[in-house]
This record gives structure tokens, sequence and C-alpha cells, in this order.
């Protein structure tokens, strides 16, 4: 039967469990390490619409969502209603049916929430991708994906007709504008609203635990956003794992209590989606979105909506503690925050701490391969510096970067994960697939770090090449591939350089054709129009060279040493 037929409601209980000693953890296989929290009860075999809408009953007329901007938002039944609605629709008026792929292009708003589940109890496979992407880099999305249907607002429209038309495709759009729509486009609220809609429709619906429910995009280690495959039993344990009551910070809705947090972290970035969406969902908070960072809007939202919690990255951070528009009062509602995407250095956390000492500032760490979580601090963590400890199910080990042997603590190596909340793939994509996943189930992150006689893990580099702004994923080779179509450029290569907002931007070193002469001008804007704005390029330097090892790769230390 459908989800919305079988809608479960349970009570998440802490089994009883002793913590066991790092090395007595670590017995078994020498330097695994193993985690220090506890399991959590509860059904393992349901989707992630029952996961979202597991307590839909005791707090069906709470708000869900509100808009910062406009104050426009929908309680939990409203949602609920909503979401059944749409999937019928797209099951009824567009014909999909199980596993075929929805895009949503969408920034933070309201009915994010409704429409994302909408597609999942369709029994399609949701596909969240950035609003803000080019025509360029969504044609390839698009296409990779073989995408059924396209849920977005006349904010992208424009890139996505062009992406359409570059793919000669008809897939149907969906706006979710109210006014002036362009011809052609579907009303969300036509689908959405239609309660004459015949919802039995959704009895067809069969998904299973091991069906694939989203395909977010990241770039993995190398080369262009892979689509990463994740079930729902895959997300549901990553969400089960955080509802260890020495890891949640937010309290669960009740008579007299809603917890409210700025859903300023985006919904098509996993950290957004499941640790943020999904997962408070099933606390019964409310979330009041941000269509981007904006600080004026961010800081009148805490203190308008009396903010508990916030999730944020690193480029938040640092303003939070050291901008001067940020003053205590910003803090005074604020019981914790959660840092992630990329870690932030202690300095930073002392900076937020000097505002509001008895605030609970703790980091976690994770990628979308891994549904967003592989690690994250206690809910009562004064250890800054760290990431905290791996969650309940899963293993780490530090290998080394030349023998892979799993390191002791104190040694740093390569980050590798295994645990229930791991991808199953690249979509379509099994070179790239091999690259990261060993036969035995360790997924390879590309990270550098090492852990401690506590079990607390240190992230403290990146093997792979990725550049990190404003705690996301730019693959230089990405730009490398787009600044090699240029007439005039021979070579080239692109290194992530320090950014005191952006933690790092995109920096070009070129090699010209013989006999040419470019403008520094004319490279920025031949890329950077065909990217999305956190991949931009912001400087250009030329050079003689790309230094090289004798297989043809770049060599990104000898240049960043020699240059920057």
């Amino acid at each position: 039967m459908s989800n919305v037929f079988r809608r479960t409601v349970y009570l998440v209980v802490n089994k009883t469990k002793t913590s066991l000693p790092l090395s007595r953890q670590n017995s078994t296989e020498a330097n695994i390490l193993k985690s220090v929290f506890k399991e959590v009860e509860g059904p393992n075999h349901i989707t992630v619409n029952d996961f979202a809408w597991q307590n839909l009953d005791r707090w069906p007329d709470k708000t869900l969502t509100v808009c910062a901007a406009t104050g426009h938002g929908y309680t939990y039944a409203q949602t609920h209603r909503m979401s059944v609605s749409f999937a019928a629709s797209l099951r009824l008026k567009l014909k999909l049916r199980n596993d075929d792929k929805v895009a949503i292009i969408l920034p933070n708003v309201p009915e994010y929430p409704c429409i994302a589940l909408g597609v999942l109890e369709a029994g399609c496979i949701a596909s969240m991708m950035n609003p803000t992407y080019t025509a360029y880099e969504l044609k390839r999305q698009l296409e990779l994906i073989e995408c059924k249907a396209i849920v977005a607002s006349k904010l992208s429209y424009p890139n996505i007709v062009q992406a359409l038309q570059e793919l000669k495709s008809n897939i149907p759009v969906i706006l979710i504008d109210n006014d002036s729509l362009p011809d052609g486009t579907i009303k969300f609220a036509e689908f959405a609203e239609d309660l004459g809609v015949d919802i039995d429709c959704l009895k067809e619906v069969k998904r299973e635990t091991n069906d694939v429910a989203i395909l977010p995009f990241s770039s993995g280690t190398t080369g262009f956003p892979k689509g990463v495959v994740l079930t729902h039993k895959s997300v549901n344990a990553m969400n089960k794992m955080i509802f260890d009551p020495k890891i949640l910070g937010v309290e669960e809705a009740s008579a007299t209590h809603q917890s409210v947090l700025p859903a300023v972290l985006p919904f098509f970035h996993i950290f957004g989606f499941n640790l943020l969406m999904i997962n408070l969902m099933g606390r019964g908070a409310k979330m009041v979105t941000l269509p981007v960072f904006k600080p004026d809007l961010f800081l009148e939202a805490i203190v308008k909506y009396r903010t508990n919690h916030l999730y944020i990255v690193p480029p938040m951070a640092v303003f939070l503690g050291k901008h001067p528009a940020v003053t205590p009062r910003h803090f005074e509602s604020i019981e914790g925050i959660v840092c992630g995407a990329a870690p932030v250095s202690e300095a930073d956390a002392a900076a937020i701490l000097e505002k509001k000492k008895e605030l609970i500032f703790r980091q976690g760490y994770g990628l979308t391969e891994t549904n967003g979580g592989i690690s994250v601090g206690h809910n009562k963590d004064t250890n800054h510096a760290a990431v905290g400890h791996n969650f309940y199910g899963s293993e780490l080990k530090i290998a080394d970067l030349k023998t892979q042997e799993a390191l002791g603590a104190g040694k740093e190596g390569e980050i590798w994960y295994r645990g229930p909340n791991l991808m199953t793939g690249y979509y379509k994509n099994e070179e790239a697939t091999k690259e990261v996943l060993t036969e035995d189930g360790w997924y390879k992150t590309g990270d550098i770090g090492k852990y401690d006689q506590n079990g607390y893990l240190y992230v403290t580099d990146r093997l792979k090449e990725l550049i990190k702004v404003k705690g996301f994923q730019v693959p230089p080779a990405e730009l490398e591939m787009i600044l090699r179509t240029h007439p005039k450029i021979l070579d080239c290569a692109v290194l992530g350089i320090p950014d005191p907002i952006s933690g790092e931007v995109p920096k070009a070193f070129i090699v010209t054709q013989a006999g040419q002469s470019a403008k520094s001008e004319e490279i920025l804007e031949y890329v950077n129009n065909k990217v999305v704005a956190f991949k931009r390029i912001k400087d250009v330097q030329f050079v003689d060279a790309i230094p090289k090892n004798p297989a043809g790769k770049i060599l990104r230390k000898d240049l960043k040493s020699k240059y920057c």
C-alpha cells in the first residue's frame, strides 16, 4: 500500500547499552574506530515519507515552514495534505510512475517539504538541484538522470528553458509562482491544492527500503558533479542515528513548546535536506525558510522568531563570531549551534562563544555520499577542534596513504568510512564508484584526518582536490575543462586560494597558445558566464607551464608552493 495509507507513528527510545572504552571497542579489528554513541530503536522498514511524518498526529496544527521574508507558511497538517494531493496529481496528470526522476530546482521556500515528500509519495525519485545553476550546468544534470518532470520557480525558469532546448526535450515544468506564469508551464497550486484529485491512485505505489529515494549531486573526489544514489534505507539510517539522546539538541515539540530554526542551509544540499528538513520534521520543529543567506534577514529572523538552534556552515560561523553587526542580543534565545560542510577553527568557535559563553557549539562532518553525516559532537561537547564522534553502527579508519593500512590514534591518513547511511554508488558511473568504494564496503572520503584516544575525529586536510567555497564543493577539473575550450588557452590549472569570507575561492593559472595573448578579464568572463556564482574564478595568473608528473597529473602542491 502507499505510504499515505500506512503512516507509522512510533516513539524513538534509547536502548540501554554501556559504551565501551576505545581500546575495548577496537579489539576485534586493529585500529578500526567504533562509535561511542548508542543504538536507537525504531522501525527499520519504512520509507523516508514515513520517517518525516512519523509524529504527524502529535502536532498537526504546529507550523512546519514559514518564509522569513513574507511570513507565508504552512502547518504540518497542511503540508501533509498538499503533499498527498501533489503526489496523486503527478501520477494522474503527468502519468509518472515508480522510479521516475523529478528534478527539484528551488531555493528554500515553505513549499519545499511538500514537494520533496510529494515526489517520494508518488513513488518517484527526487533529484535536488541548485536553483542558481546555469543552463550549462542544469543540462548535464537533467540529461544524466533522464528527468521526467521539473519543479521550479520563475527564478530558474529561463535557464531551465535553455537547457531543455539544448536537450531537445519537452519535460513538463511545474512552477510554484502564483502569477504571470510562462505559457506551457503548470501552476503548482493546481496540483497540490486539488482536493478533488483521486488519491486512491497512490495505492499503486509500492516502495521498499532498498529503493532509491533521492539523487542529490556531489563532485565526489574529482570531476563533474555526480548523481549520488541514496536509498530510503540509507536516508532513514542517517536520521535515526541523530535521534540518540546524547546527540539530539533540538527539543521535541509539545503542547507548550516548539523549537525554531532558520532554514538557511539550502535544501538542495544534503546537509539542509537530510539533517535539517527531514530530521527536524520528526521532532516537530518550525523552520523559518530563507531563500539565500542575507545577513540582515538572517539576523532579523533569529530575533523575530526567537530561534533556539542554528545549523550553519563555516562562513556563517565566521560572520556570527566576527561581524560587528552580530551582538549578544542575537544569541539570547539560541541554545546550540551545529556547524558542518567543512571544518571550522577553534578560534572561530571561540569568537561565537565570547558572545554567549553557555552556548553549546559543536561540529559535524559528512558528505553527500554518507547522507550528510559521519560524525558529530555530543550535545554537551566542549571540544571545538574536533568534528565529534562517528555515529552508532558505523566504523572509521585512518588509512595510510601508501599502504592503506589502518593507522592508530594520533596518526594522520585518509579517512575511510563504513556504515548503513552510505550511498550505493554514483548514478550511471561505475568507474567513479569503484574509485571510492572498496569491495568490503569502505568509502574513501578523500579527506585527511586523525582520531585521538577518546574517539574524537579531526579533519586536517583534503586529499581530494575540491575547493570549498562557503561550504560548497567546486571541482577544479570542471573549471579546467571549460577553460581548455577557450581558443587562446594551451594549458591551465585551477587551485583554491584562501579567502576571508568564502574560506576559499578558485584561481586559474593559464598557459596561452604560442603567439597568443589574453587578458584576465576575458578569461573570467568566458568561464564565469557558464557556472554558478560560487564556482566563479576570482583571479587569473598567466604562467609559462603547469607542473605535472610523468603521468600528466597536475602537481597542485608544486603550483601552490611556487605561485601562492
